[in-house]
Protein backbone atom coordinates (compact mmCIF):
# COMPACT_ATOMS: atom_id res chain seq x y z
CA UNK A 1 0.00 0.00 0.00
CA UNK A 2 1.68 3.17 -1.02
CA UNK A 3 1.26 6.12 1.69
CA UNK A 4 1.32 9.58 0.22
CA UNK A 5 4.19 11.61 1.64
CA UNK A 6 2.98 14.76 1.18
CA UNK A 7 1.14 14.28 4.39
CA UNK A 8 2.51 11.35 6.45
CA UNK A 9 5.66 12.86 8.43
CA UNK A 10 7.31 16.46 8.21
CA UNK A 11 6.41 18.48 5.25
CA UNK A 12 8.91 21.19 6.32
CA UNK A 13 11.47 18.04 5.83
CA UNK A 14 10.21 17.57 2.03
CA UNK A 15 9.91 21.27 1.22
CA UNK A 16 13.54 21.18 2.20
CA UNK A 17 14.72 18.30 0.56
CA UNK A 18 12.50 19.63 -3.09
CA UNK A 19 14.38 23.04 -2.81
CA UNK A 20 17.69 21.84 -2.08
CA UNK A 21 17.34 18.84 -4.89
CA UNK A 22 16.13 22.39 -6.91
CA UNK A 23 19.84 24.31 -5.75
CA UNK A 24 21.33 21.12 -6.68
CA UNK A 25 20.13 21.11 -10.00
CA UNK A 26 21.00 24.44 -10.98
CA UNK A 27 24.28 24.44 -9.34
CA UNK A 28 25.15 21.15 -11.01
CA UNK A 29 24.49 23.20 -14.27
CA UNK A 30 26.09 26.24 -13.77
CA UNK A 31 29.13 24.53 -13.34
CA UNK A 32 27.77 21.31 -15.18
CA UNK A 33 30.31 19.67 -12.38
CA UNK A 34 33.08 19.80 -15.18
CA UNK A 35 36.09 19.13 -13.10
CA UNK A 36 38.82 21.52 -11.98
CA UNK A 37 41.50 23.11 -14.35
CA UNK A 38 41.94 23.45 -17.97
CA UNK A 39 39.21 20.67 -18.12
CA UNK A 40 36.37 22.24 -16.52
CA UNK A 41 33.47 22.69 -18.01
CA UNK A 42 35.28 21.11 -21.47
CA UNK A 43 32.17 18.28 -22.07
CA UNK A 44 28.98 18.67 -21.73
CA UNK A 45 26.41 15.96 -19.72
CA UNK A 46 25.19 14.47 -23.20
CA UNK A 47 28.39 13.40 -24.18
CA UNK A 48 29.96 12.80 -21.45
CA UNK A 49 27.25 10.17 -20.59
CA UNK A 50 27.06 9.04 -23.85
CA UNK A 51 30.98 8.18 -23.78
CA UNK A 52 31.14 6.90 -20.27
CA UNK A 53 27.89 4.52 -21.74
CA UNK A 54 29.73 3.35 -24.31
CA UNK A 55 32.56 2.90 -22.22
CA UNK A 56 30.89 0.93 -19.38
CA UNK A 57 28.67 -1.52 -21.54
CA UNK A 58 30.72 -1.39 -24.82
CA UNK A 59 30.20 -1.28 -28.27
CA UNK A 60 26.49 -0.73 -29.51
CA UNK A 61 24.11 0.12 -32.06
CA UNK A 62 21.90 3.41 -31.97
CA UNK A 63 18.99 1.84 -30.67
CA UNK A 64 20.95 -0.50 -27.84
CA UNK A 65 22.32 2.77 -26.51
CA UNK A 66 19.24 4.65 -26.91
CA UNK A 67 18.07 2.10 -24.59
CA UNK A 68 20.06 1.82 -22.33
CA UNK A 69 19.74 5.10 -21.65
CA UNK A 70 16.42 5.83 -21.57
CA UNK A 71 16.38 7.96 -24.54
CA UNK A 72 15.12 7.46 -28.62
CA UNK A 73 17.17 6.71 -31.22
CA UNK A 74 16.97 10.33 -32.81
CA UNK A 75 18.18 11.99 -29.68
CA UNK A 76 21.43 9.44 -29.61
CA UNK A 77 21.94 9.68 -33.33
CA UNK A 78 21.66 13.69 -32.65
CA UNK A 79 24.50 13.67 -29.80
CA UNK A 80 26.50 11.24 -30.75
CA UNK A 81 27.20 13.15 -34.57
CA UNK A 82 29.75 15.62 -33.42
CA UNK A 83 31.31 12.83 -30.94
CA UNK A 84 31.79 11.16 -34.31
CA UNK A 85 33.25 13.93 -36.19
CA UNK A 86 35.39 14.71 -33.26
CA UNK A 87 37.00 11.42 -32.97
CA UNK A 88 35.95 10.61 -29.85
CA UNK A 89 32.99 8.01 -31.18
CA UNK A 90 33.67 5.62 -34.23
CA UNK A 91 30.97 3.84 -36.19
CA UNK A 92 31.54 0.49 -37.32
CA UNK A 93 29.96 -2.64 -39.34
CA UNK A 94 28.59 -5.04 -36.75
CA UNK A 95 30.40 -8.16 -36.87
CA UNK A 96 27.67 -10.33 -37.45
CA UNK A 97 25.46 -8.25 -39.36
CA UNK A 98 27.94 -5.68 -41.87
CA UNK A 99 24.99 -3.48 -42.95
CA UNK A 100 24.10 -2.37 -39.32
CA UNK A 101 26.17 0.23 -37.58
CA UNK A 102 27.60 -0.15 -34.35
CA UNK A 103 28.99 2.83 -32.22
CA UNK A 104 32.15 2.41 -30.21
CA UNK A 105 34.90 4.36 -28.27
CA UNK A 106 37.73 5.61 -30.06
CA UNK A 107 40.79 5.42 -28.32
CA UNK A 108 40.78 9.41 -28.45
CA UNK A 109 37.36 8.93 -26.39
CA UNK A 110 38.93 6.74 -24.08
CA UNK A 111 41.47 8.94 -23.26
CA UNK A 112 39.17 12.50 -23.35
CA UNK A 113 36.73 10.21 -21.24
CA UNK A 114 39.64 9.32 -19.08
CA UNK A 115 40.74 13.07 -18.43
CA UNK A 116 37.29 14.18 -17.69
CA UNK A 117 36.92 11.75 -15.29
CA UNK A 118 39.94 12.98 -13.24
CA UNK A 119 39.40 16.18 -13.69
CA UNK A 120 35.60 15.10 -12.00
CA UNK A 121 37.03 13.30 -9.34
CA UNK A 122 39.29 16.19 -8.63
CA UNK A 123 36.19 18.20 -8.36
CA UNK A 124 34.28 15.57 -5.60
CA UNK A 125 37.43 15.44 -3.95
CA UNK A 126 37.52 18.84 -3.20
CA UNK A 127 34.10 19.28 -2.98
CA UNK A 128 33.92 16.57 -0.17
CA UNK A 129 37.56 16.80 1.23
CA UNK A 130 36.01 17.63 5.01
CA UNK A 131 33.71 14.79 4.95
CA UNK A 132 34.36 11.49 6.45
CA UNK A 133 35.00 8.13 4.04
CA UNK A 134 31.35 7.18 5.69
CA UNK A 135 29.99 10.17 4.43
CA UNK A 136 30.63 10.08 1.51
CA UNK A 137 29.43 6.25 0.83
CA UNK A 138 26.13 7.48 2.48
CA UNK A 139 26.00 10.38 0.29
CA UNK A 140 26.86 8.12 -2.80
CA UNK A 141 24.30 5.75 -1.94
CA UNK A 142 21.28 8.17 -1.31
CA UNK A 143 22.07 9.77 -4.70
CA UNK A 144 22.01 6.31 -6.54
CA UNK A 145 18.63 5.86 -4.80
CA UNK A 146 17.40 9.23 -5.29
CA UNK A 147 18.36 8.81 -9.11
CA UNK A 148 17.02 4.87 -9.57
CA UNK A 149 13.72 6.22 -7.93
CA UNK A 150 13.25 8.83 -10.62
CA UNK A 151 14.68 7.01 -13.46
CA UNK A 152 11.93 4.18 -12.32
CA UNK A 153 9.19 6.83 -11.88
CA UNK A 154 9.90 8.41 -15.68
CA UNK A 155 9.94 5.05 -17.12
CA UNK A 156 6.39 4.72 -15.72
CA UNK A 157 5.51 8.26 -16.83
CA UNK A 158 6.77 6.80 -20.60
CA UNK A 159 9.09 10.25 -20.14
CA UNK A 160 12.76 10.13 -21.36
CA UNK A 161 15.09 9.44 -18.55
CA UNK A 162 17.79 11.99 -16.77
CA UNK A 163 20.34 11.20 -19.17
CA UNK A 164 17.89 12.15 -22.01
CA UNK A 165 17.85 16.24 -20.99
CA UNK A 166 20.00 18.43 -23.48
CA UNK A 167 22.50 20.59 -22.15
CA UNK A 168 21.34 24.37 -21.74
Amino acid sequence: MSMDMTTVGDTGLLDTLQHEVAVFARRAEQTRLGGVGQVRNSMDRAAYLLLNRLDKEGPMGVKALAASMGIDSSTVTRQVAPLVDTGLVKRTSHPEDGRAVVLQLSPRGQARLEEVRSSRRQLMAELTEDWEPEEREAFCSLLTRFNSALSARMAVSGLPGPEAQSPS
